[in-house]
């Protein structure tokens, strides 16, 4: 079973990422790279969101009201990059309410260990967000899973998939896993281990390109 992550990933064209590159001045494999990181640090902080009270229930209404334009991530990146303004686009303000009070934790530790910097960190998330956002719209409203399979919506199975997909990055690892833990997954100590991540990052760049 492929993780939504991979699955995100694997709908990115190889001009997708150009694209996303030629934003961000950084080459193929750096862009790929960094993508791979970003990825499950948003979708597990959507997690850690579905799981508290009435998050799952703020999300999936989102989702449905904002995000359920049926357009593929193709046709929401080229709205992105082509400076559209709407609530589907404006992944600034989807981040805020991502990562909360952890937004430049999140940018700084993506930036260190993938070699961005904190700013076209936060770019790139700006433009990630509203594609995750408009796939697991797509994923909720679509009518299939994954996997092909008749999918019902609801908060609850939203929260459960983002739930599972939070896990399945923590135990795997890998820059964007470890970057979860080290941004949402504090226990006060602040210690983000970046120069450990960075070492992850660059098998991981090398690995998605």
């Amino acid at each position: 079973m492929s993780s939504l992550t991979d699955e995100i990933f694997s709908q990115l064209s190889r001009a997708d990422v150009q694209q996303i590159g030629a934003q961000l001045g950084t080459g193929q494999a750096q862009t790929a790279g960094a993508i791979a990181a970003a990825l499950p640090m948003i979708l597990g902080a959507m997690g850690r969101n579905t799981s508290q009270a009435d998050g799952a229930d703020a999300l999936f209404g989102a989702l449905g009201r904002d995000h359920n334009s049926g357009g593929g991530i193709g046709d929401i990146l080229g709205a992105v990059l082509g400076g559209q303004q709407s609530r589907q686009t404006d992944g600034l303000g989807q981040l805020g309410h991502i990562f909360g009070g952890q937004q430049q934790q999140a940018e700084t530790g993506l930036g260190q260990a993938t070699g961005l910097g904190s700013d076209k960190a936060q770019m790139l998330m700006k433009i990630l967000a509203p594609i995750v956002m408009a796939y697991l719209a797509k994923r909720m409203f679509g009518g299939q899973d994954g996997n092909g399979a008749q999918q019902q919506a609801s908060p609850q199975v939203l929260g459960d998939i983002l739930g599972q997909e939070r896990q399945v990055q923590q135990q795997q690892g890998g820059l964007g896993g470890g970057l979860l833990g080290a941004v949402l997954d504090q226990d006060g100590d602040g210690q983000l281990g970046i120069g450990d991540l960075i070492k992850v990052g660059m098998g991981a760049m090398r690995g998605r390109t």
